[in-house]
């Protein structure tokens, strides 16, 4: 489990793709630390197991299902990612329960400046938004970030200078695609709430006069 308070950005050294699976070798500082092989680190969102781990280079594999679903499919040589550890029993909870399993991608469809903090609008298919809610917790490219505005197709998210600057949002332009994740808490909601509307009510009015509600 992540929190999506970001650690710190790594740099891709190497993308290996083949037909089969792929592997990912990243240059860190700060996660790498105290990382093992068959540790967890979210890159760009997406949890990935370390494979090997080579000075202060970590390698992970990325099946052919994860290159469909998020943007990992787009990284090259010299790219900057997100890097978050799983969280420890012992650390702060500063963001919102991420699990690193990305819902889809986005796109960048908007960024403005308001001030001192930088608005970014992310386009997302129905089935990414019907989860979005303002005030609501949403995770962009691993990064916890709170929704301002919903609309229909797309959301809006104001950001502060640090967590732009900590961040790979800094280098995000307009038509850039985003790895999102819903929040976890929206669907395991409706997931147990679907036998509740399959079921057929017994409440009539003849119940309620039996019962003396009429």
């Amino acid at each position: 489990m992540f929190t999506g308070i970001i650690e710190e950005t790594g740099t891709v050294q190497a993308v290996n793709r083949s037909p089969v699976t792929s592997f990912i070798r990243i240059q860190a500082e700060k996660v790498i630390q105290d990382t093992k092989i068959g540790d967890s680190i979210a890159v760009n969102g997406v949890c990935l197991t370390v494979t090997a781990i080579d000075g202060n280079i970590f390698q992970a594999d990325v099946m052919n299902e994860t290159l469909s679903r998020s943007s990992l499919g787009s990284l090259q040589n010299g790219s900057k990612v997100n890097l978050e550890r799983a969280m420890s029993a012992n650390g702060r909870f500063g963001g919102h329960i991420v699990t690193g399993h990305i819902d889809g991608t986005g796109t960048v469809s908007e960024i403005k400046n308001d001030g001192i903090a930088v608005w970014y609008r992310i386009s997302a298919s129905p089935e990414i938004m019907r989860y979005i809610v303002e005030k609501g917790s949403v995770a962009i490219d691993g990064i916890s970030l709170t929704v301002a505005k919903v609309t229909d197709t797309d959301f809006s998210v104001s950001v502060i200078p640090h967590t732009a600057s900590e961040t790979v949002l800094s280098l995000k332009s307009r038509g850039d695609t985003v790895n999102l994740e819903n929040d976890i808490t929206a669907k395991y909601v409706e997931k147990l709430i679907q036998p509740l509307k399959q079921q057929k009510s017994s409440i009539s009015l003849d119940f309620l006069a039996e019962n003396g509600f009429m």
